[in-house]
């Protein structure tokens, strides 16, 4: 009996634990569709205006209530693009030495340290960028990358332009410092929990460092690495205070980096406030959607090159 009552107890429990997963599973499903939903109705006076052309449009002019949103998207990838080149090599560093080439005294010290920086409000950063990072990048850098990378053909079309440290390259560099944090430590987390035994196998047989790295750690821990890009790239797209202080928030795409420009976000910051209920506001909305659905097929392309991966190896062996 004692037996029989248990067993209902658990099945109880059971039932209970189950159907309140499935319940938060479902909030979240349903917070996500009334984004989507309050999105996709806020910019439909936008597209009815001007179509599908709003994307490819560059105008943007709330006097003449004429709006395009090609020059934030272009800005938003090109700064997310920039930051990613140079946070990846940097985190992938900054994990391959902590994981493997630090002193274990100073392990736990130095991934604090780098974890603290991940909790740095973004808009110290944007101040940081503004009043020392820019001035220093405008009298020290540019200069340099003006003289030697002008010159050089294609290349030097995206440098030619004046040094006033403020611009799509500044806001793409800025971006890099606020996301390395953040892929530095969910790689070297990965990095971690390969099992001691296959390294120890590898370094055996005669690999070097590198070679274990390539061969046994990153093989391993490839869907984390990418997982902790995509933590990076998404908190790229979507940065706002940060962007907004560096990029020169000009409503132009120049083929300079050193230029000024925009970002979804940026713009957003800067004109929702003083958007009225119309046009102009809809047209924000737009970008905020059009923002939201790069971010996701950013994602699912990651998700779809990983499944392609796992079933590649299934199929290799």
């Amino acid at each position: 009996m004692a037996t029989s009552d248990l067993s209902s107890k658990n099945r109880i429990q059971d039932t209970l634990f189950r159907g309140t997963s499935r319940f938060f599973a479902l909030v979240v499903l349903a917070l996500l569709a009334g984004i989507i939903g309050s999105l996709v109705i806020g910019s439909l006076p936008a597209f009815k205006e001007f179509g599908i052309g709003f994307i490819f449009s560059t105008d943007w002019n709330p006097v003449t209530e004429e709006y395009g949103g090609l020059n934030p998207i272009l800005g938003t990838i090109v700064t997310s693009f920039i930051a990613l080149l140079i946070a990846i090599p940097l985190s992938f560093g900054i994990a391959l030495f902590l994981t493997q080439l630090c002193p274990a005294r100073l392990r736990t010290p130095l991934g604090t340290m780098i974890e603290l920086l991940a909790a740095v409000p973004s808009i110290i950063y944007g101040m940081w960028g503004l009043f020392v990072f820019a001035p220093f990048f405008a009298d020290h850098v540019q200069p340099y990358l003006l003289e030697y990378l002008v010159p050089i053909p294609v290349v030097g079309i995206l440098f030619d332009g004046p040094p006033m440290g403020i611009g799509v390259l500044t806001a793409g560099i800025i971006l890099a410092f606020m996301v390395i944090p953040f892929i530095a430590a969910v790689m070297r987390d990965v990095f971690d929990i390969v099992p001691p035994i296959l390294k120890e196998s590898a370094y055996g047989l005669g690999a070097t460092t590198w070679e274990v790295v390539r061969k046994v750690v990153l093989p391993y821990t490839k869907s984390g690495v990418v997982g902790g890009i995509m933590l990076g790239l998404g908190r790229a797209l979507g940065e706002t205070m940060a962007v907004t202080f560096v990029i020169g928030n000009a409503y132009e795409f120049s083929a300079s980096l050193f230029n000024p420009g925009n970002s979804i976000a940026s713009i957003l910051a800067n004109e929702f406030a003083e958007a009225g209920s119309g046009l102009h506001e809809s047209a924000l909305i737009t970008l905020g959607l059009l923002l939201f659905g790069i971010t996701f097929t950013v994602l699912a392309a990651a998700r779809y090159m990983l499944s392609r991966v796992a079933k590649n190896e299934g199929t290799r062996t």
